[in-house]
């Protein structure tokens, strides 16, 4: 653990980065993108995906928070991007891993529903589409749609 040194942070001890893992998840030339903000409260687009819990495989992970989110089942390929993004402010800490993945189930995304309600709305862009939505993080386009090999995305202070 790691005691908070900034100006207005919270005294004491602060947890270590929260680990999360997203899928990019190509079909028919499209990505499918998430909103992950409850009630529609901003326009900011992601990749599927979630916090992991402890005890499961990342792709475990991954696969559990996909179909929740989206209802789709997938196969998990190999990891293209790590992002990494803080609040200052909070102390808060995320650390993204993004897998490739493909669809196996049936892709009836529209019927999800995100037992948290974060996610409410899924959308499948083409990388012209994509360049007119806020997206984070700002690689995903280029991981999703001509990437080869993995890309680190340095740490950023968190959009809203």
């Amino acid at each position: 653990m790691t005691r908070a040194s900034s100006p207005g942070s919270r005294p004491g001890p602060q947890p270590g980065p929260r680990l999360a893992v997203r899928a990019v998840i190509l079909r028919q030339g499209r990505l499918l993108l998430v909103n992950a903000w409850p009630g529609r409260q901003s326009d900011l687009w992601c990749a599927p995906g979630g916090g992991v819990e402890r005890g499961a495989s990342l792709h475990d992970n991954l696969r559990r928070e996909v179909f929740e989110e989206t209802g789709l089942a997938i196969r998990v390929g190999a990891p293209c991007l790590v992002n990494e993004f803080h609040d200052p402010r909070s102390g808060f800490h995320q650390v993204d891993v993004y897998f490739h993945a493909e669809v196996i189930g049936q892709a009836k995304v529209e019927d999800a529903r995100d037992p948290e309600g974060v996610v409410n709305r899924h959308r499948w862009v083409t990388e012209a589409e994509m360049s007119g939505l806020r997206v984070k993080p700002d690689t995903l386009a280029s991981v999703a749609f001509g990437g080869d090999g993995m890309v680190y995305d340095p740490l950023e202070v968190i959009v809203r």
